[in-house]
């Protein structure tokens, strides 16, 4: 049974900081790429970032770019997502995921449970 299991949401004040972690059970996935996505009530899922197999290469969504970072580490099957100057409109379940890459949320066949960031003002 494969998994991908968020952990590290919650609440945080305005400017505050939030570490996402993704662990992958079951299989390895070394040679996927892995995004995180987001979706706030009432809205669709939407991009926030994506990391190659290898790491070498990272991609963001404008929202946030320069505020989030996408990491990996392939020895233990994590995926990170460091967000700092966090805003409100940050407000969303993040949703980790493994795939083809890109942007697009149907390139990406296996996701989490998600976890729920909230951002106080």
């Amino acid at each position: 049974q494969v998994q991908l299991v968020e952990s590290g949401g919650g609440l945080v004040q305005a400017g505050g900081s939030l570490r996402l972690s993704c662990a992958t059970s079951g299989r390895t996935f070394s040679s996927y790429a892995r995004g995180w996505f987001r979706q706030a009530p009432g809205k669709e899922r939407e991009f926030v970032a994506y990391i190659s197999w290898s790491g070498g290469s990272t991609y963001y969504a404008d929202s946030v770019k320069g505020r989030f970072t996408i990491s990996r580490d392939n020895a233990k099957n994590m995926v990170y997502l460091q967000m700092n100057s966090l805003k409100p409109e940050d407000t969303a379940v993040y949703y980790c995921a493994a795939g083809v890459g890109g942007s697009n949320v149907k390139s990406y066949g296996y996701w989490g449970q998600g976890t729920q960031v909230t951002v106080s003002s």
